[in-house]
């Protein structure tokens, strides 16, 4: 679902912006540029605003506080990252690297990977990371978490199908390693299942754990479930066990445009980790922690 509708946002902007070069080229051809160029970028400046808003709510958060040259860099990055997501990987790319479960392509003793996206995502998000597994023997399973807009609690049987499908190949639990809300599902599946003694490891990328700010927008359930301190935040963690948190590790940074104020992204009890000048989507795919988390797959069991 997700996929069609990405592609045919893409196409709409290609053709919307194509149609006003037609219309303006011979009249006005600096305006024909212009024009289309402020179309196909219009969403740089929505960026800017976010990255604006960010800095004032983070004002009275605890965590380093970004400068303007950390929000710049991060606002390039994620200029730069979220065309290749939302109009490329996600849209026409989310089945191009499918989930490896064949013995063949397993070695003996590897434990496995399953990946969650966050909102308004798919699969196709980590396209990246399965490059970096594929031939590496180990097993990976990516979810598409639907409907776009449900509950969070409705992911669940989305994570225990993938949980299940990884350890039944490898014998061993995997590691979960989830972008934004996806975090939000795998504590949903944790509190759901009991699940503790059957993952391995879970690291949260940019995930609203105490909700964020934007969410206020949000009127999907799953959106009003992500807003600043909902109850359905506190449930997650009701009667948990004690060491829950410590199977996490939760990487945050001081300028995610999405997840703020900055300090909501993190667990109390977990390996809480801050990445500086990282923006929401471009800090999945940061080689510091596509390796540190990578690595995680040959430290043995807390």
């Amino acid at each position: 679902m997700l996929a069609r509708l990405q592609k045919f946002l893409t196409f709409a902007l290609i053709a919307l912006a194509g149609s006003w070069w037609v219309y303006f080229r011979d009249s006005s051809p600096l305006l024909a540029i212009a024009g289309s160029l402020l179309i196909v970028f219009a969403y740089t400046g929505i960026l800017a605003l976010e990255f604006v808003i960010l800095r004032y709510v983070n004002k009275s958060d605890p965590t380093p506080q970004p400068g303007w040259s950390e929000l710049l860099r991060a606002w390039v990055g994620e200029t730069l990252t979220a065309p290749q997501v939302f109009c490329w990987r996600q849209p026409f790319r989310a089945k191009a690297l499918p989930d490896n479960l064949s013995p063949m392509g397993l070695a003996h003793g590897l434990r496995g990977v399953v990946f969650v996206h966050g909102f308004f995502c798919n699969r196709g998000l980590w396209n990246p990371w399965l490059e970096r597994l594929q031939g590496q023997g180990h097993a990976f399973v990516a979810v598409n978490l639907e409907p776009l807009f449900g509950s969070i609690d409705g992911y669940v049987p989305h994570i225990e199908i993938a949980v299940r499908q990884v350890t039944l190949v490898t014998g061993l639990p995997p590691l979960l390693v989830c972008h934004s809300m996806g975090g939000l599902a795998a504590r949903a599946w944790l509190q759901a299942m009991k699940s503790e003694a059957r993952v391995h490891h879970v690291v949260t990328i940019g995930t609203p754990h105490r909700g964020t700010w934007l969410a206020r927008f949000g009127h999907g359930h799953n959106g009003r479930q992500m807003r600043l301190l909902s109850d359905w935040q506190t449930r997650l963690d009701r009667d948990m066990p004690v060491d829950r948190h410590g199977r996490f590790t939760c990487w945050y940074s001081n300028c995610d445009n999405i997840v703020f104020p900055t300090s909501t992204a993190t667990l109390p009890g977990a390996d809480n980790r801050l990445v500086r000048g990282a923006a929401h989507v471009q800090m999945a795919f940061l080689p510091s922690i596509m390796d540190t988390t990578l690595a995680m797959l040959k430290r043995p069991p807390a």
